[in-house]
């Protein structure tokens, strides 16, 4: 979603975030979101499945994720400017339907997300080929926890998806974002079971056992443990 004027919050995986002029936000498969957006507001919304477009270059494809990995990014008005340029072109090419428009879009979605990437740097941020190499670690990391987490939930499985030792990960998530490979492990079984308790209305005991816990009792604890409140607790409170 790309607003190019608005006012409002949204809220995605439970994290609240303000609508301002300039604003471009992400919603991966299986997040939960809520948006309040005031009257008068004016931008682009985009949809799109793996299906239609899945960058096979990994460059590229490591672009997408990196992009989508962040769900809130706002801009300065010269910025989002230039972004309005190549959204206004994509919306031409979806209405007239043109030959070949479905690969026209994809190339310009590659273009776009380039772009992005480009311009939510932090100018100030310090940039070289060893912080880079463990931030793509960490997003390849992130992309396995959101495919992996039911079935796969300790360090060593990760590490040896990324060929890693379970040292080198550990270090790697410690360098970028200051937490341990174990703590975003259990940060994505958490989000799981928010996202069931809140979008469905399954019991707790089937919720833990399609999160892989065969104990009831065990993801109680842990969801408790990790979040202070239990399952049923969080249900109630959040509606």
């Amino acid at each position: 979603m790309f607003l190019a004027k608005g006012k409002g919050e949204h809220s995605i995986d439970f994290t609240s975030y303000p609508i301002n002029d300039n604003s471009v936000f992400f919603m991966r498969p299986g997040q939960v979101h809520q948006l309040t957006l005031k009257q008068g507001s004016k931008g682009y919304l985009m949809q799109f499945n793996r299906e239609f477009y899945t960058p096979k270059k990994e460059p590229v494809n490591f672009v997408l994720r990196k992009v989508s990995n962040k769900n809130y990014c706002p801009l300065s008005a010269d910025r989002f400017k230039k972004l309005l340029s190549q959204l206004f072109f994509i919306f031409e090419e979806y209405t007239q339907k043109q030959d070949n428009y479905k690969e026209v879009i994809k190339a310009s979605l590659e273009i776009l997300f380039i772009e992005l990437v480009r311009q939510s740097k932090n100018p100030k941020e310090i940039t070289n080929e060893g912080i880079k190499y463990s931030q793509e670690q960490l997003e390849e990391l992130l992309e396995l926890l959101q495919k992996h987490i039911v079935t796969q939930k300790q360090v060593t499985q990760y590490a040896d998806m990324m060929h890693l030792t379970s040292f080198q990960l550990n270090k790697i998530t410690k360098e970028t974002i200051g937490k341990t490979c174990s703590q975003l492990i259990n940060e994505q079984i958490v989000l799981e079971a928010k996202r069931n308790l809140l979008a469905t209305t399954n019991q707790i005991n089937q919720i833990g056992f399609d999160l892989g816990f065969e104990d009831p009792s065990y993801f109680i604890r842990f969801f408790k443990k990790q979040t202070g409140q239990t399952p049923e607790g969080f249900r109630h409170n959040y509606k």
